[in-house]
Formats: structure tokens, sequence, C-alpha cells
């Protein structure tokens, strides 16, 4: 009643799978929903103007850039995190690299080391989070 309404992540359908069993050398372009309980080593992204869904459980790890529409990050990613829509980072997100959103949700117990820009408002040093992990600062 006296909130925002609260935003979510489109429904899409998780059509891509990369399993824990797997590792990707390489990029990774995707549509619709991937989820990834594997390794990628390479950029992760989006088709320019799809309302894509990237999951990344507990098991998973990319080691690269990923774009994406809406994520919900629960494993590991060293590299910048660009979503257009909805972040959640989850209690098992640990994050290396400057993220952008327009929508954040960030559970106790994810890290991340870099930046939070907030996407879609003028550019200012408000919008700008600087974190950084306890052993950088020890």
């Amino acid at each position: 009643m006296f909130g925002k309404k609260k935003q979510s992540i489109e429904v899409t359908k998780l059509s891509s799978l990369v399993a824990d069993n797997m590792e990707v050398v390489g990029d990774i372009h995707f549509s619709d929903g991937l989820r990834v309980d594997g390794k990628v080593r390479g950029s992760v992204q989006c088709k320019e103007g799809s309302k894509s869904l990237l999951v990344l459980s507990e098991q998973g790890a990319i080691h690269g850039n990923v774009k994406a529409y809406d994520a919900v990050i629960n494993g590991v990613i060293v590299g910048d995190v660009e979503v257009d829509h909805f972040l959640e980072l989850q209690p098992n997100a640990r994050v290396s690299g400057n993220i952008s959103y327009r929508q954040l949700q960030m559970d106790a117990g994810a890290t991340v080391e870099g930046r939070l820009v907030l996407i879609g408002e003028a550019s200012s040093t408000s919008n700008v989070v600087e974190l950084a992990s306890s052993a950088a600062n020890g």
C-alpha cells in the first residue's frame, strides 16, 4: 500500500544449458534463457533487444564479461556485468568486476569487488557505489 510496486524478472524459458560437467572456452551469444552450471571462459551476451534471462548456479563460473536483460547470479563471475532490467545476486554470488544495473536485489552473503553503477539516470557520483573485499582493505 505504501511501498513501490516491486519489479521482478520477466518470465522466460530457460532453453539452453551449460551443464556442470562442461567447460566452454569462447564467447556465448544467447536469446531467451541460459542456465550455467558449468564453467565458461569467455563473454556471455544476450542478443541485442531480447528479453533474455541468465541463471548462474552456485556451481557455475564465468570468466569474462556478462550482458543480459535479467540475471540471477549465485556463482562466480570474474568480469564486468551489465544487466538491462533486473539483477538478483543470491547468497553465494561472487562478482569480481563492475556491475551496471537498472534494478538490483542483493542477498546477504553475496560479494562484489568492483563498482555498482545504476543504468538509465544521468551520470552522477551519487549513482556509483565503490565496493572492495575486506582482504583488500586489511
